[in-house]
């Protein structure tokens, strides 16, 4: 159950879909996520210089490892509009270790 391979879930949102796609098929292109996940569009609320802000968003989950984490950050800064994207790494403490090996074989 505990990941030693370094699973990361990549956290990253995009103003709407056709960017989300976009972003989902280079990294798989890449080979650097084996799996981006994108949740129905929402809004986020949030301060930016100074002010309070509001956008919808669409958001991205990305399955990727330690190794492929650099390639996936400059990938999303690459293709965001953004100055500051939302790019947020969470490591995977346990889940199924079949699931966790083919993310490691999908990103080498």
């Amino acid at each position: 159950m505990n990941s030693d391979i370094g699973a990361l879930v990549v956290i990253t949102t995009v103003p709407d879909e056709n960017l989300a796609v976009k972003i989902a098929e280079s990294l798989l292109q890449q080979r650097v996520a084996a799996c981006v996940h994108a949740l129905p569009l929402g809004w986020s609320r949030y301060r930016w210089q100074g002010q309070i802000e509001s956008a919808a968003e669409v958001t991205l989950l990305i399955k990727t490892t330690a190794k492929r984490y650099s390639d996936v950050e400059a990938a999303i800064k690459r293709l965001h509009p953004n100055d500051v994207p939302e790019i947020v790494a969470l490591p995977i403490s346990g889940g199924l270790p079949d699931y966790l090996n083919w993310i490691l074989n999908e990103t080498n």
